[in-house]
């Protein structure tokens, strides 16, 4: 499985959009078909296949499946909504109230002042993406079911990993969209009129699939490091959803086993280093020049004007004097050419490409503060109030913060959506999906979004694929 290390090594995607033209370096494209997939021939040891996999091929051996995997992968971290360039981190924390955009991309701007329509070319991209990568995962369990040339550990190891996929991208399709599709055949015919499926189902197939790849999985990272998913990132997932389908007790468990096998790390300038204790899964990144994160690359000023965002003033108010996380977290810059213009910036993670021989940082999906922090708002549901305030302070105590004053459950929930807001911002869009899930979307936009509308808590579905494909109308309020 050392094959299924994430390196990409000479490739990226070039976009239009990619503008940002003082950070970014000339990307030397060489693109195979996989399972649909754009990739590289350098994103694992081995040689991937030349053309679209059929079972005949795909099945016969580990390596070729691994390389199908892998190429899973880098779609994900390069061209879905989790990418660090056009995801969910960046584009949602302008949807909500964490970063201010500053660039002139019509889409994007769209996305930060709520003006998203139903042919939005964002909406559409992580719509097609994610479906796209959802039907090379089935498409993988689909030969696993009927191989008869890999032993059932690795059968069980590639097939966890797919339902993993298939499962984590279904989760956010719905967080964006509402009802969806739940696809779980490579069966055209089918999927081209295929209806759309009520949120709650669309959940409860989440649930079913994560719980089927936590029994397949093992506990071990295959690859030496964090970079493909094992039972770990399953868990850490289904406790997320669990939390988000409210049932809480199932939450609560599900949190208190991964922060069994994990360390929170206690120093939060370490907390996005690749090395980092409490990183659950991450992206690795290419190899030099492009050996750091995206989310740099985006995030990071250093020079004004040509900026591209820059973090609200609401975020910045939200920490309490002495918070580390402000100090550490948070980077400055100073127009040069004015002396006077000052803007803050996301700065978790601190190295962009070409900064560094080898690897500091890698892009982080999923780490044990978002554990904790489930695992506290579940207790406080739950009424055990001194479990939340435990769980609470273990992540306030690490960023020099007193403990928590928060004595009821209401204040705790409070305190809690609080701590997630600062210790999760531009990470995967989490602040997003706290204020849509708990109903507070409309109460924190409105007086700061001039075109907000209580229907903006769902993207649209993208017209395209109504057009194509009439069963999934009715679209979404407000569209």
């Amino acid at each position: 499985m050392k094959n299924m290390e994430i390196n990409i090594t000479k490739s990226f995607l070039q976009r239009g959009y990619l503008n940002k033209c003082v950070k970014c370096i000339k990307y030397k494209v060489f693109i195979l078909v996989v399972l649909g997939i754009n990739a590289c021939s350098d994103f694992v040891e081995v040689d991937p296949p030349k053309n679209t996999l059929v079972a005949e091929t795909v099945f016969e051996d580990a390596e070729t499946i691994e390389a199908a995997l892998a190429n899973v992968y880098f779609k994900m971290r390069d061209e879905s909504m989790l990418s660090g360039t056009f995801g969910l981190g960046i584009l949602m924390g302008s949807y909500s109230d964490e970063l201010d955009y500053y660039n002139s991309n019509a889409e994007y701007t769209r996305i930060y002042n709520h003006g998203v329509i139903n042919s939005n070319a964002t909406a559409l991209e992580w719509w097609t993406t994610a479906y796209n990568i959802i039907y090379a995962a089935n498409d993988i369990i689909q030969g696993l079911e009927n191989t008869e040339m890999l032993s059932p550990a690795h059968v069980d190891e590639y097939k966890g990993q797919a339902l993993f996929v298939r499962a984590y991208m279904h989760s956010l399709l719905a967080g964006l969209y509402g009802d969806v599709p739940y696809i779980t055949t490579t069966n055209y015919l089918q999927n081209n009129t295929i209806s759309r499926m009520p949120e709650g189902e669309v959940y409860a197939h989440v649930i079913d699939d994560l719980n089927q790849a936590i029994g397949l999985l093992g506990d071990v990272y295959v690859s030496g490091e964090r970079v493909i998913p094992n039972r770990w990132v399953a868990k850490a997932l289904l406790a997320r959803i669990y939390l988000y389908t409210e049932n809480w007790e199932l939450a609560e468990s599900m949190a208190s086993e991964v922060l069994n096998g994990f360390d929170l790390e206690a120093d939060v300038t370490k907390v996005f280093l690749k090395e980092s204790s409490e990183a659950i899964w991450q992206f690795k990144p290419d190899d030099y020049p492009q050996n750091n994160s995206l989310e740099a690359n985006w995030l990071i000023i250093d020079f004004i004007p040509g900026q591209d965002y820059a973090v609200t003033n609401m975020l910045l108010d939200a920490f309490e004097p002495g918070d580390q996380r402000l100090d550490h977290w948070i980077g400055s810059f100073t127009s040069e050419s004015d002396g006077e213009t000052t803007l803050q910036f996301a700065y978790k993670y601190k190295e962009t490409f070409h900064t560094t021989e080898l690897s500091l940082e890698y892009s982080i999906v999923f780490r044990l503060a978002e554990q904790y922090l489930i695992r506290a708002e579940a207790r406080a549901q739950l009424e055990n109030i001194a479990g939340a305030q435990q769980d609470l302070n273990a992540i306030r105590n690490r960023a020099g913060l007193a403990n928590t004053t928060a004595a009821n459950k209401g204040d705790l929930l409070d305190a809690i959506l609080q701590e997630r807001r600062v210790e999760l911002f531009t990470e995967q869009g989490h602040r997003w999906f706290d204020l849509k899930r708990m109903g507070r979307a409309s109460e924190v936009l409105a007086p700061i979004k001039t075109n907000w509308k209580d229907t903006d808590v769902l993207f649209p579905i993208p017209i395209n694929e109504i057009e194509l494909n009439r069963n999934l109308e009715p679209q979404n309020p407000g569209y």
